[in-house]
């Protein structure tokens, strides 16, 4: 009894990682808008068309964030080491004053982009987000290399990087 018990946890567990790689956003996700710097609004497809042909790293992070503020020196560091990659930052702040003094202390180099509604709106809802900091990795065919990555999972990026770039 307690075979089978340990093998259905197993499977459970297997399919329900499986279930959690995506190899594309859903057509929600792409039609959904964020705020650009300047206060302009542009959807999530646009922006990833900015960086056709490109190895894309999207960091899902807000400053209120004590998990995606221990996780910079990680990112800066990831920056480092794949300097071909693209790095794209959408914050789940809540005002765009706090996001945009996030960007300038910790000193965040790449684009930035604003998700209006924060982690349970639209586009948080729209890419399964249920923690942050969130990384996603996308090829440079544009197919989702890692879907969901979080702050302990920075080997697994880098390694993905690596084999992309």
């Amino acid at each position: 009894m307690r075979k089978i018990f340990l093998s259905l946890l197993i499977i459970l567990g297997t399919i329900s990682c499986s279930q959690a790689q995506k190899t594309e956003f859903s057509p929600e996700a792409l039609a959904e808008k964020l705020q650009t710097l300047d206060g302009k609004e542009i959807s999530f497809q646009d922006i990833l068309a900015k960086h056709k042909g490109k190895t894309i790293v999207i960091d899902v992070w807000a400053s209120w964030c004590s998990d995606c503020i221990k996780a910079m020196p990680k990112v800066k560091d990831m920056h480092k080491k794949n300097p071909k990659a693209d790095y794209v930052y959408i914050s789940m702040d809540k005002t765009a004053e706090k996001w945009k003094t996030g960007i300038e202390k910790y000193e965040l180099d790449g684009e930035h982009y604003l998700a209006p509604d924060g982690m349970k709106g639209k586009f948080g809802k729209a890419i399964d987000l249920d923690w942050i900091p969130r990384y996603i990795v996308i090829d440079k065919k544009g197919k989702i290399a890692i879907y969901r990555a979080i702050e302990t999972d920075f080997d697994k990026i880098n390694a993905t990087l690596k084999k992309l770039n």
